[in-house]
């Protein structure tokens, strides 16, 4: 197996840089696109309460062969468990689902503002990290005001923060920030939602390389310092998206990819600032 980077998260825990996702990938055939996942070379695999697949995820984890120890497992908070008692409740769920004793990274799925709990399901996710229940704890989805409110009202840094982001839509508005806190970023959607698979300007670069349009943005989140967490059902797909360490991108590749950016037009997913129910 090629040895893969990491990121030191600012906890001192350390995450595999390329991880496999399973949002949309049915319940039924979970365990077999993970178990898939670990014999290609993944050691991190990114779940969700709202997915309602963490049951698969667990039995891979089970019947896969690889040890506990070398597999970094991911899942978040639904939006209706905030509050306290809730939280708690969903996040014992979370591990009997896994069928582990200890979570690796628990997310806040999305900040849900409007409904006003977030800072309570934070304070929760706190204690639950110094009761020794995950190693490490971070969120998902949050903007700005959404970061410096948790960390004002607690003390406490993420870290980690999931966010959509791709070649389509960078987010740079928010990279200082989290380089400021220490806040490792999580790309989620990291191929556009399939959209940018047949993009010409992608295309030209993969052509070039003798790659995918998908090993491209893969490589490109990789080189921009991002966790990356690709998903696919296809297992000749799920072994191409980690065959992206024979390669490197040149700066021609990255001027091309930062000039796709479009901040305005670039999201493919939800407003995290109105959200309220999503998962």
């Amino acid at each position: 197996m090629t040895q893969q980077p990491t990121i030191i998260l600012n906890d001192g825990n350390v995450i595999p840089q390329l991880g496999f996702g399973v949002w949309q990938v049915p319940p039924d055939i979970t365990a077999k696109c993970c178990s898939e996942a670990l014999r290609a070379g993944y050691r991190s695999i990114d779940t969700a309460e709202g997915y309602q697949n963490e049951e698969g995820v667990g039995q891979a984890l089970r019947e896969a062969g690889v040890p506990r120890g070398e597999v970094f497992v991911t899942s978040k908070l639904r939006n209706g468990a905030h509050r306290r008692d809730d939280a708690l409740m969903a996040f014992d769920d979370t591990m009997r689902k896994l069928g582990i004793d200890k979570l690796d990274l628990f997310l806040i799925h999305w900040p849900a503002p409007t409904r006003g709990h977030y800072v309570e399901a934070w304070k929760t996710l706190v204690e639950l990290q110094r009761e020794g229940r995950i190693h490490s704890i971070g969120v998902s989805n949050f903007n700005l005001d959404h970061l410096e409110r948790i960390i004002g009202e607690t003390g406490v840094t993420p870290a980690v923060n999931q966010i959509e982001l791709h070649p389509r839509f960078q987010q740079r508005d928010k990279r200082a920030f989290h380089k400021e806190h220490g806040i490792a970023i999580e790309s989620w959607s990291p191929l556009g939602s399939g959209k940018l698979i047949d993009d010409p300007a992608i295309g030209a670069i993969a052509k070039k390389h003798r790659k995918s349009t998908a090993q491209v943005m893969i490589r490109w989140h990789l080189d921009e310092g991002l966790i990356v967490i690709p998903k696919s059902v296809t297992p000749s797909r799920i072994r191409d998206n980690i065959a992206v360490f024979d390669f490197a991108l040149d700066d021609a590749d990255r001027r091309a990819l930062a000039a796709m950016d479009d901040p305005k037009q670039g999201r493919a997913g939800p407003d995290p600032a109105t959200l309220a129910f999503m998962f």
